[in-house]
Formats: structure tokens, C-alpha cells, sequence
């Protein structure tokens, strides 16, 4: 096989890159003075900035790639590969997108989408804190703003990012804008309207060990207006209180409701949405989704029900404790599994589609996406044959997986395929020329079992 000069090029730099990694993380730096070592931290920082304009056109590489021929999506990939969130992927593919190389349709390169700020990057002047001030700054902006302005304002955030820190620019940023942007946005303003349309969502964060989640976001007016309106009889004092034996969701409460209510008004505010969403579930205008009807999913094991101790997770993924399992379980429509060592003593039928019963088996043992290291709850999973159906004729518990859209794509005419282990896990096997094709389970699902010792990935299927 003949070398290519290109890539031997970079293999060579990468490797003289580590080796004097190596050597610089064996000096001894007590013979520098206080001065020496903070000069030297400098010097760090630079070549921490500089990284990035290293590693953006490899990421516009992977953002570009076909998900058959890297394993999916570009931004789970790169998650999954480097071991950062899908968060961080996504900025580092945006940031790629802005600051790295670019070709136009007939080949010929073209210059970043801003390129002072590339060129910033590269010379180490402007971290990532720089950087993201400076896209907060052009997503203010509208798109009226004339093209030689804005590559004016670039220039000038730029130098005044690489002379202060990231929240020193956050202030000179906001006067800018201010200044070029004068009358903010107007009520009336279709552009106005395109930005808070950009600006719309709510997140919710992890669980924390309590099992609290925060939650963020932004509403538009439409959506602020509706829950306005919507909440207003439900936050009342008296209304959907969960510590009332018969909480009051409709109507008048009682005086007694009334005056025995200590609530925060945020507090009324967070019972009130969970009352709506109850209604919403019980009413069944929300239909199915992905086979089941929309409803929350919870799977238990006897014994923990029977000591009301512990904690169980939902097919979306959220962990209730048990005296709350308890609490829905009043209201709920049970199924019994049953299953030996882990594997479903029969759940069998001809039809292709899975049945209601064989899809909550699927939450409860799966949790989710059974790709290595998807994230992906049960409630957004779809249901694979691990055996093509065609083949098969049956729709067999025992060779069912969840899969994610995008990820049950791939098992569709890109050479990944899914099979069980003896324990009833389920295995990918990605084709040949990815992972060498080594088999490979997701545990995300299934923290518990990194906990055990006995439990390997060697075992075979």
C-alpha cells in the first residue's frame, strides 16, 4: 500500500503533539517563581483557545457525514465517541459550522461565517465564553442590519474580547446592540416576532438525588397568555392540593380547602400543571403514541411494592419513589409479566405490530433505546424485530428491542443489526468497518448492571 503524504502528515503532528504533552506533564514547576508559572498559564490558556480552530474542520467532516457511514446522527456520534454531552456536541458542530472552513457548492473555499473571530480563536485571543457572547450578540440583532455593519461590529467584539473577560464583552456586547438595535423590539415587529420564535422553549434539567427537576426556558406571548388563563382557577388557594384527601381540581373549594391552604403561590402554580396534565392523560384526547396510549408507565417489582420502599423509573425515564408509585397506582390499569431469569415466559403473536402488553414489557426491561449509549427514554422508542419479521411470521417478545428513530434507521439497509444475549440483552453489532463490528450493549438504561461484576459484555449471544 503506498503512504499518503496527507494523512501521514497529520498522524505525525498529532503524535509529536502527545509526546510533548507527555514531557510538559512531567516538569518540575517548583523552579519557576510566582510571576514565571503565571506567564506560563497564559501561554496555556492560549493554546486551550487554539484547539478548537484545530478540531473544526474535522467536525465539519463528521457534520456533513451520512449517519449509516459514522453509526448516526453526527451530534450523538460525536457525543458518544468523545464522552461529552449531546449539548456540548451541538455547540461544538455550531461553533464548527461558524468559525471553521467552508466550501462552496463548486468546491472553491470560502472564509468562516465570521471570520474575525475565527482568526481570534486561532491566534488563542478568544475562549469559548468570548465566543458564545459574541452568537448571543448577532442572535439580538435583526436581520435588517446591513451585512457591512455587522462584519464591522464582528471586528470590533473581537478585539475588545481578546483585551477582557467574557463577561466584561457581555456588557460592551449589550451597549452595542443597544446602540445599533435603538428601539429594541417592537410588539408588531415581524422581526421581533422571528426572534422570540428562535428564543422559545423549556428544558428540563436532570433529576436530582431527591428527585426535583429544574426547569427553564422561555414562553412566547401565545404561550403565556394560554397558560395564564389556564392556570388562573387551577392556582386559586384551595385548588389542587395534593395534601387535601380529595383535592378540588374543578369548581369551588371548600372554605375549610381554603383556609387550611399554606402554599406558595409557585407552589399552587406546580400542582395546578401537574392537575392539567392528569386531565389531559385521563381525558384520551392525546391518543397513542408509538402503539400505547398516551399514559405514564411505571413497572415495579412486587416485593418493593409490597414494603413501599425504594425507587422505580417511568418509560420516560423519570425515577418516582415508591410511595408516589403508590399514589398513581390508584387511578392506574395494571398488567402482570411474568418472566424467569430475566426472560418473558411467553408473549407471543402473528401480527407484525407489537401488542399493548409486549410494548410495556419493552419499557420496563429496556427503559429506552437499545443502541450503546443512546439516551433516549421508552416513550419516544419505536419497536424493532431483531429477526425480520418477513423471515419470521411472529412477533416474539424474546426478539423485540427499543429503538430510537434515528438509530432503528440504521438498522435498515446500513449493515447494524440487533440480536439477545443469553440474558435476554439486547446487542448491536455495528457493520464491519465500524468498531471492527464488535457487538455492544447500552447500559445507560441500566446503570445497576456496571455495578456488577458478573455482568460482562464478553458474553455471547
Amino acid at each position: 500500500m503506498l503512504a499518503n503524504p496527507g494523512r501521514d502528515e497529520v498522524v505525525e503532528v498529532f503524535d509529536a503533539l502527545a509526546a510533548d504533552l507527555d514531557r510538559a506533564q512531567n516538569l518540575d514547576f517548583d523552579v519557576l517563581t510566582s510571576r514565571e508559572a503565571l506567564a506560563l498559564l497564559e501561554r496555556c490558556e492560549k493554546l486551550r483557545r487554539r484547539l478548537p480552530a484545530v478540531e473544526h474542520p474535522m467536525v465539519n467532516q463528521i457534520a456533513a457525514a451520512e449517519p449509516g457511514e459514522i453509526g448516526g446522527k453526527p451530534q450523538w456520534v460525536l457525543a458518544d465517541t468523545l464522552h461529552i454531552t449531546r449539548g456540548e456536541a451541538r455547540r461544538r458542530i455550531t461553533d464548527a459550522e461558524q468559525l471553521g472552513p467552508r466550501r462552496s457548492l463548486t468546491g472553491e473555499p470560502l472564509e468562516p461565517v465570521l471570520p474575525a473571530v475565527a482568526a481570534a480563536q486561532r491566534d488563542g485571543k478568544l475562549g469559548e465564553g468570548h465566543i458564545s457572547v459574541i452568537r448571543s450578540f448577532f442572535d439580538y440583532l435583526p436581520v435588517g442590519i446591513d451585512l457591512g455593519t455587522q462584519a464591522q461590529a464582528e471586528k470590533h467584539l473581537a478585539e475588545l474580547g481578546s483585551e477582557r473577560r467574557p463577561d466584561e464583552l457581555a456588557k460592551l456586547a449589550q451597549r452595542l446592540a443597544d446602540h445599533l438595535h435603538p428601539d429594541g423590539d417592537e410588539p408588531n415587529d415581524e422581526q421581533a416576532e422571528h426572534q422570540r420564535a428562535k428564543r422559545r422553549g423549556v428544558t428540563f434539567g436532570p433529576q436530582d438525588r431527591d428527585g426535583m427537576t429544574p426547569i427553564s426556558g422561555f414562553l412566547d406571548p401565545q404561550a403565556r397568555a394560554t397558560l395564564d388563563a389556564a392556570l388562573a382557577p387551577l392556582t386559586a388557594p384551595g385548588m389542587c392540593n395534593p395534601e387535601d384527601v380529595a383535592p378540588c381540581t374543578s369548581g369551588t373549594p371548600t372554605q375549610a380547602q381554603i383556609d387550611a391552604d399554606s402554599r406558595t403561590e409557585a407552589q399552587r402554580r406546580h400542582d395546578a400543571l401537574t392537575a392539567m396534565g392528569r386531565a389531559l392523560l385521563a381525558s384520551g384526547d392525546l391518543g397513542q403514541h408509538n402503539g400505547l396510549p398516551a399514559t405514564i408507565v411505571v413497572s415495579v417489582e412486587l416485593a418493593d411494592l409490597e414494603a413501599a420502599t425504594g425507587k422505580t423509573l417511568t418509560g420516560g425515564g423519570t425515577w418516582l419513589p415508591m410511595g408516589d408509585v403508590i399514589s398513581l397506582a390508584t387511578h392506574a390499569h395494571h398488567y402482570l409479566r411474568i418472566h424467569h431469569k430475566g426472560k418473558e415466559i411467553a408473549l407471543v403473536h402473528s401480527k407484525r405490530l407489537a401488542s399493548t402488553g409486549q410494548r410495556i414489557v419493552l419499557y420496563a426491561k429496556e427503559r429506552g433505546c437499545s443502541h450503546p449509549g443512546c439516551t433516549v427514554p421508552a416513550y419516544l422508542c419505536e419497536v424493532h424485530h431483531d429477526l425480520d419479521y418477513a423471515a419470521t411470521g411472529i412477533t416474539d417478545i424474546g426478539g423485540l428491542s427499543l429503538r430510537c428513530g434515528p438509530h432503528h434507521q440504521l438498522l435498515t439497509n446500513n449493515g447494524w443489526k440487533t440480536r439477545k444475549r443469553h440474558d435476554g440483552t439486547t446487542e448491536t453489532l455495528p457493520p464491519p468497518h465500524l468498531d471492527r463490528g464488535q457487538a455492544r450493549t447500552n447500559t445507560y438504561h441500566h446503570p445497576e448492571k456496571l455495578l456488577r461484576d458478573s455482568d460482562s459484555d464478553d458474553e455471547g449471544p
